[in-house]
Order: C-alpha cells, then sequence, then structure tokens
C-alpha cells in the first residue's frame, strides 16, 4: 500500500479457492494482521455437472485456511447475485448489447455485499486477491494500476467508490504473477499450482451458446455484408461480439478473398448481422464514441479533460480526450479504436491512476 499506511487490525479475506486469495492471505498474516476467511457462493448450481466447481473450489479455500490456521466461513450471495448482476446481464443481452459482469459483480458483490457483511462481524476491513494497488493520502484513496501490467485488474474495479475502497487491501498489487506463485510454493500452501480460473464464474466449463440459450430464446435472422449481400444465416444476434472472429462458418469469397470474416456490426431493427473480411475494417474502428453511466472513484469528473483510456481488459492505453455532459461523455481517440463495444467499459487513467469510466452506448466507424 502507498501513502498513509493502515495498521493492522482485523482484515476478512475472500478466499475462492485461487492461489491469488490464498497470498493475499499469507500475506496479510505475515503483516500482523487477525485474518479471517470468506468463501462466497455466488451462484446456485442447477445441473449436476457441477460447472461453476463451487463444492471444489470452497474445499481448496477451506485447505488454504487449514494451512494458515485461520477461520473459514460461507456465506451465499445467489440471490444478491442474481438480482444485481445477472438479471442487469440477461437486460443487457436482450437489448443487443456485451456486458461485462465482472465490472457488476464486483460493484454489488465484493465490494458491497462481501464488504457489509465483513463489517457487520466485527472486521476493520476486507481484502481481495485482484492485481491493483490503493494510495491512501489526506483522508483520499486512490486507485493504481497494479505493478504487473500484464494481470492489472482495475478496469473490473472502476465502478467502485473511493468509500469502499478505502476499506479495502490488495495485498498483491505490488507484485509479479510468478512472485506470487513462488510465495504460495514456499508457504505449502495446497493450491500453489491450480491453474488460473477464466471466465464468468456462473458460466463455468459450458458452452456460452448453449447457457445463454437456456435463458433467452434465441432469434435467428440474415447474416450480411456491408453492402447488405446475404452470406448465410446467424443464430441470434446475441451470441457475437463486434469483431469477432469465430463462429460464422464462412469461407473465402467467390472473387477470391481469402481474409477471415469478422463480426462488423448489428442491425437490431432487422435482426441481421453486419459481417465483413480483414481484422481492421473500417466499419470495426472508430474515431469517437458515447458512453452514459459515467462513474468516477473520486465522486467528482476530473479537472483535466486529456486522458488515456482503455476499452478492454489488458488493452494498452490510448490517448483519448473526454467532453462530458449530464453523466455523459463523449471520447475522441488520437487513434482509431477497433472493435468499441456498446455495453462494454470504457475505463480512463492519467499516470498510472485510474479515474473511473463509463458504458459504451455506440461509436463512430470510420
Amino acid at each position: 500500500m502507498h501513502g498513509d499506511e493502515t495498521r493492522p487490525g482485523r482484515v476478512m479475506v475472500g478466499l475462492s479457492g485461487g492461489v491469488d486469495s490464498a497470498v493475499a492471505a499469507l500475506l496479510l498474516q505475515q503483516q500482523g494482521w487477525q485474518v479471517s476467511g470468506l468463501f462466497m457462493k455466488n451462484w446456485e448450481e442447477d445441473d449436476q455437472a457441477g460447472y461453476c466447481a463451487a463444492a471444489e473450489d470452497l474445499a481448496m479455500a477451506q485447505a488454504v485456511a487449514d494451512r494458515l490456521g485461520i477461520p473459514l466461513h460461507s456465506v451465499n450471495f445467489a440471490s444478491e447475485y442474481w438480482e444485481r448482476v445477472f438479471e442487469h446481464f440477461l437486460r443487457e443481452y436482450r437489448a443487443g448489447r456485451t456486458p461485462n459482469p465482472d465490472v457488476l459483480c464486483n460493484r454489488e458483490i465484493k465490494f458491497s455485499a462481501f464488504l457489509d457483511h465483513a463489517l457487520e462481524r466485527g472486521a476493520d476491513c476486507i481484502a481481495t486477491g485482484h492485481y491493483a494497488r490503493l494510495h491512501r493520502h489526506n483522508g483520499q484513496t486512490q486507485l493504481l494500476q497494479a505493478a504487473d501490467a500484464g494481470k492489472d485488474q482495475t478496469y473490473f474495479l472502476y465502478q467502485v467508490s473511493a468509500a469502499r475502497l478505502a476499506r479495502s487491501l490488495f495485498p498483491l498489487g505490488g507484485l509479479q504473477k510468478q512472485q506470487v506463485r513462488q510465495l504460495a510454493r514456499d508457504a505449502g500452501l495446497p493450491n500453489h499450482q491450480r491453474k488460473d480460473s477464466t471466465g464468468i464464474c456462473f458460466i463455468g466449463e459450458r458452452r456460452f451458446r448453449e447457457f445463454l440459450q437456456t435463458y433467452l430464446p434465441a432469434q435467428p435472422g440474415e447474416m450480411v455484408d456491408s453492402s447488405g449481400r446475404v452470406l448465410g444465416q446467424h443464430q441470434g444476434l446475441m451470441f457475437y461480439t463486434l469483431g469477432q472472429r469465430r463462429g460464422m462458418g464462412l469461407g473465402g469469397t467467390a472473387d477470391g478473398t481469402e481474409l477471415p470474416w469478422f463480426v462488423l456490426d448489428k442491425d437490431l431493427v432487422n435482426n441481421r448481422l453486419i459481417v465483413g473480411q480483414g481484422h481492421d475494417h473500417p466499419l470495426l474502428l472508430s474515431t469517437a464514441l458515447d458512453a452514459g453511466q459515467l462513474h468516477w472513484i473520486s465522486g467528482q469528473p476530473p479537472a483535466r479533460l486529456h486522458a488515456k483510456a482503455r476499452l478492454r481488459h489488458r488493452q494498452p492505453l490510448q490517448e483519448c480526450h473526454l467532453s462530458i455532459q449530464q453523466g455523459r461523455c463523449r471520447v475522441e481517440f488520437a487513434q482509431p479504436q477497433r472493435a468499441a463495444t456498446p455495453g462494454q467499459s470504457i475505463v480512463f487513467y492519467r499516470d498510472g491512476q485510474c479515474l473511473g469510466g463509463a458504458i459504451i452506448e455506440s461509436r463512430d466507424p470510420l
């Protein structure tokens, strides 16, 4: 942690069964914190296959807690998750947008339901295995990028308020991933070799298309090129995202162009999927976009409107200029951006600090 140090007290660590949260607990224990663990169950499994692997994750979290000699509590936030995250996820897909449930899960579950639960049980703060840093100075808490640029997770944290970050700890923020694995190995943690989980918890190893179809009826329609020529049929607009390459079943064209096909846009009115050839097709590139649902971590927009931004996790930061009006913003880029996707987040940075972000609503194609 940077700036005003937080004196060790009682901290509840969200233990997922993964190596990151296990090492977060280990480090806090070494720093003199009184550590307890909490395992969050956010999804009720409705099948026997156990795609979410919640039972396996809980067993691993318990093994970690036993190794560290700390108590582990388990709490079920499935109803909160369904109401605050999953229903929004379905609404966005229904509207033809591509949401990011991890952003909402952090705001509504980890740094709301979990934080409230921990404080009610006497903890001074919570900790997670996120790769991010906090800087506390003169009563203000700022969110900074992690030391490991490849693992930085501030993109998913931009909707958490400074007041909630003030009651949070990110012990891994200054470490590289390989250091975290080494610490776990040295401490004999049972999950030091466990591979990182990817994707959305409630889908797990299932095919995304099959999962979504159980909640939203698919509406197939025409797949067309930018001139309106029908090339085939799509399975349902919700199954495709801008810039997607796979899953369209199109080969080269009759005129011999062998370039791969990409999703360029969605025509929601006519239920048509617009596709084109080439990774950097002009219709995929945008010089500007409009975004809404602005959230500034400090509660205030930045004084200077020149910043850097990313449109997706791990994207290198892009120079941009913001114009803010009534909770919405217009973002103009120094370089054209590929696949600015409605429903996804654009997150703003300056000098390593995550300022906040917004939800992309529309874009200006080249």
